[in-house]
């Protein structure tokens, strides 16, 4: 009826089963197919994406420590201007004109003209299998050279020592890989380093023995040869280049002069972990002028600086500058601009009235588990310690080994308690935590009971604040947003909303009218209680775990990631920045009269600062990371919680 091959119009298609399945199988293998392809692309833009992040670290590195060495040699030019400008005016004026040309003519060096200079002396050093360079003094009835020909006469000494150090650690590599049964002190005496005098190969000497000693170990780790190597090319530098600065200008001055004692630059290590190298001292044990022994203070008022604020060497006593008295430096002042310059401390940072002299351990509290918050009570006998599942109640009026009074069961038993906080008349606790509820407990009950619980959309509650008047509380959240809550209703007032990761701390200002946060996301906000909006944004290169505002001026302390503490201004941009943690820094709290602050950090550290400027006034170490702190109202009494499972006591004495 119809020609052969052709379908009648108007009728369906009709497939039989085998074809439909022909056709299934046909998709299913098209689809499979593309399945694959789609797969291989993601795994190849995976791959990608992972070698972009290796990339962006390694160059992120390689910038962080090109940053450092640029301070580091900012920090050495204005040192050694500072020096030159000290000696000139000693000089006769053929010696000044001399001086100065030789200053000019530094200061048009170019990096070729350098590297090919040490590069030449270098090459010679080599070839002449490093012999050691004469060091000849100037007689003292002869004139001296010019500066010019002395430059160059160091530049070739520390060509000399350069070589001199780099064939001592080929030659040490190379004997490392014949035998590894050689003892430290033939590898020592077989290197090129006999050619050093003998202070100087006593000292590579003794730091390869005490490099290879079973029971050594370096502070942070396991120090690479390299590192090794430049240490001993600045030590030798220093040691050689100072008899020769002396011998240089001692015969050009007038009068004698007594030379400052400079310490040996000390290379950036960025890569390297930090590790705490200071032991910090019993305060149990106060000196005769009052101070921990190694917090000790000369009567004149010191400057504290600090060259290279982030850079954290693995022996900070001796990759900083020092003050006079031979302090580490820890303490900056920073414009507006950026730049930092030295603190200055008054003579009465440390001997004013309501300052201070150290803290006496009074009390240890064995919790059970880390304790992450802690508070003390108005009348300074009971203590509340915040753990896994429950806040413990201490009775601390008494002397005596303590025991918890009352245990108060919160959030999940699981779920660490994150903050706690007492209302001002000190007849309810609110406790937040690793849950969405916040538990207001009743403590004038005859048994502790909960009276209320507020609950939000947050996962978690990071830090806790009480207005002045007791009617409002904030709650800092997991999700970066701030809750108001009502106390008396029990209600959900406002948020606020600006951060974009967990706001981990916070605080009120002394009047109540403004709130302070600070952000997983690297912020620090304020913000206007009475009109609910955002007044200020501090920005920084580090996370935020604690703050806390000076209840009798204009300044808020910031804890940081970075291990670093920054006073800032409420108002206006100068600030300060405090660098005597090793590790970050957890908690924070200000004295009630403003004067002084105290700060934990997983470093085991309880520092304790003068306010503003960062006068270090006593420091405690603990067994384990300090996880909060809290300081009574009447400024008598310090509580910290560890990582111990404890918290601890402390009485201020003044």
């Amino acid at each position: 009826m119809f020609p052969q091959g052709r379908h009648p119009p108007g009728q369906p298609f009709k497939f039989s089963v085998l074809e439909i399945c022909e056709r299934i199988k046909e998709e299913f293998q098209f689809l499979q197919a593309q399945y694959h392809s789609l797969k291989l692309e993601c795994e190849k833009l995976v791959s990608e994406k992972t070698e972009m992040q290796r990339h962006y670290v390694m160059y992120y590195e390689m910038s962080y420590g090109l940053n450092i060495e640029m301070h580091k040699q900012a920090e050495i030019v204005k040192r050694l201007s500072a020096i030159c400008a000290q000696i000139i005016p000693f000089l006769t004026q053929e010696h000044q004109q001399q001086v100065l040309q030789a200053v000019e003519r530094a200061k048009q060096v170019t990096m070729g003209e350098l590297n090919s200079i040490v590069g030449q002396q270098q090459l010679q050093q080599l070839s002449q299998h490093a012999a050691p360079l004469p060091l000849v003094p100037h007689p003292s009835s002869t004139q001296p050279p010019s500066l010019s020909t002395a430059s160059s006469g160091l530049l070739a000494l520390s060509g000399a020592l350069m070589a001199q150090v780099q064939l001592a650690k080929e030659h040490r590599v190379a004997q490392h890989g014949e035998s590894r049964e050689l003892t430290p002190s033939r590898s020592v005496s077989s290197s090129p380093a006999e050619s050093l005098p003998d202070e100087q190969r006593t000292g590579l000497k003794r730091k390869r023995e005490e490099k290879e000693l079973p029971g050594h170990s370096d502070s942070s780790g396991d120090k690479s040869d390299d590192n090794l190597v430049v240490d001993e090319v600045w030590k030798i530098l220093a040691q050689a280049l100072l008899p020769q600065l002396k011998l240089l200008f001692f015969p050009l001055l007038h009068r004698p002069t007594q030379w400052p004692a400079l310490p040996p630059p000390s290379p950036p290590l960025p890569h390297q972990p930090v590790t705490p190298s200071r032991q910090a001292p019993d305060p149990a044990r106060p000196s005769r002028s009052g101070h921990p022994r190694a917090r000790q203070r000369a009567p004149t008022a010191p400057v504290a600086f600090e060259s290279h604020p982030h850079l954290r060497a693995s022996t900070l006593s001796s990759s900083l500058p020092t003050v006079p008295g031979g302090k580490t430096a820890y303490s900056f002042h920073v414009s507006a601009d950026g730049q930092m310059q030295p603190v200055p401390f008054p003579p009465d940072a440390l001997l004013g009235s309501g300052i201070p002299r150290h803290a006496r351990q009074l009390h240890t509290l064995s919790h059970g588990e880390v304790v992450c918050a802690v508070t003390i009570s108005n009348s300074t006998r009971h203590v509340y310690t915040g753990g896994k599942g429950c806040v413990k109640v201490w009775d601390v009026g008494q002397p005596g080994t303590k025991t918890a009074v009352a245990q108060l069961d919160c959030l999940n038993r699981d779920n660490y308690i994150r903050s706690c906080k007492l209302l001002p008349d000190g007849r309810s606790l609110i406790v937040g935590g690793e849950a969405s509820t916040l538990s207001i407990w009743d403590l004038a009950a005859p048994t502790p009971r909960i009276k209320a619980e507020l609950t939000s959309s947050a996962p978690a509650c990071y830090a806790l604040a009480i207005s002045p008047d007791a009617k409002v509380c904030f709650s800092c959240c997991s999700d970066g947003n701030i809750v108001v809550w009502d106390l008396q209703n029990q209600t959900l007032v406002r948020q606020f909303q600006g951060h974009t990761d967990g706001a981990s701390c916070i605080d009120i200002s002394n009047y109540g009218t403004k709130l302070w946060t600070g952000g997983l996301d690297n912020t620090v906000r304020c913000w206007d209680l009475r009109e609910g909006r955002q007044l200020q944004q501090h920005d920084f290169s580090s996370q935020i775990f604690s703050l806390g505002y000076c209840p009798m001026g204009e300044w808020l302390a910031v804890g940081m990631e970075s291990s670093n503490v920054e006073i800032l201004h409420a108002t206006k941009p100068d600030k300060y920045q405090l660098h005597l943690h090793e590790s970050c820094v957890l908690s924070l709290k200000f004295a009630s009269c403003g004067k002084w602050f105290v700060s934990t950090g997983k470093d085991n550290l309880l520092n304790a600062w003068r306010a503003p400027y960062g006068a270090s006034i006593f420091q405690s170490k603990e067994s384990s990371s300090v996880l909060s702190c809290d300081i009574s109202v009447n400024d008598k009494f310090i509580v910290t919680g560890s990582g111990d499972k404890k918290a601890t006591v402390y009485e201020v004495v003044y």
